[in-house]
């Protein structure tokens, strides 16, 4: 298998030239992006079986918390006007946590590619940009880079595009690390066990040696950290920027 620039194996490509695309390849992170999205869809389902008014099951009880929830942060954050972006933030914040997530189970997160937080960054980006001309107009939203002097303008078009950039980069430095970490440590401790059982003389140590004991139990604890709290807080962290960046920009700031 070959390995592109942000490190997701290509699993096959399409043998069709397209044009201005070329060939299509499916990558390893579009393949675990789909099974992402069907866990996601899955649990929805799953959630929202039989809902009733009164004697709610404690399935149903979860799915009203979890849309209370989404209510209140989107709402609290940016105003009733802004419940119509409830399922987009909610979709956002989903896919993103379970996308961190999914390596706890031996899979490569999506989100350890660059190419997935591009093109949601690019989403939001559109958002916040149509929001902007939606307060000012396309004439405002054009003459806002001129300000406070003409001779700014290039770097307040810097620094508009800094937006979605930065909003990539951090999720996925931040994502990359800890894959990228994790896989020191494993490596490390692979080394570790073969150097130490291997001082066991005879047939038992050549055997020891072969398996990673320690491997057990550290990287798990390491995991807390670099998979749960981390894989939680950038889904959150991410979503947070984008309901302040698009009330901002409602507000014409």
């Amino acid at each position: 298998m070959d390995i592109d620039i942000t490190g997701a194996r290509v699993f096959f490509e399409i043998p069709i030239n397209f044009p201005l695309l070329g060939r299509i390849q499916i990558s390893e992170t579009i393949v675990v992006s789909w099974l992402v999205m069907l866990l996601i869809t899955g649990l929805c389902i799953f959630l929202t079986r039989d809902l009733k008014e009164e004697n709610i099951s404690k399935r149903q009880a979860i799915a009203e918390l979890i849309v209370e929830t989404a209510n209140n942060f989107v709402v609290g954050n940016m105003g009733e006007r802004f419940s119509y972006m409830i399922p987009f933030v909610s979709a956002l914040f989903a896919t993103s946590l379970v996308s961190n997530l999914i390596s706890l189970v031996g899979l490569r997160s999506p989100t350890a590619d660059l190419s997935t937080e591009a093109a949601w960054a690019v989403v939001v980006f559109i958002m916040i940009t149509s929001q902007k001309i939606k307060a000012s107009g396309v004439g405002g939203y054009l003459k806002g880079f001129t300000s406070p002097i003409a001779v700014m303008t290039p770097f307040n078009i810097l620094s508009e595009l800094a937006t979605p950039i930065s909003m990539a980069c951090r999720h996925f430095g931040n994502i990359l690390s800890g894959v990228v970490i994790n896989g020191l440590i494993y490596g490390a401790l692979g080394v570790a066990s073969a150097a130490l059982l291997g001082l066991i003389p005879g047939a038992v140590g050549d055997v020891l040696s072969k398996i990673p004991i320690l491997d057990v139990g550290l990287p798990a604890i390491l995991s807390v950290y670099f998979d749960w709290f981390t894989g939680f807080m950038q889904a959150f962290i991410f979503c947070m920027l984008t309901v302040m960046y698009i009330a901002n920009a409602a507000d014409g700031d």
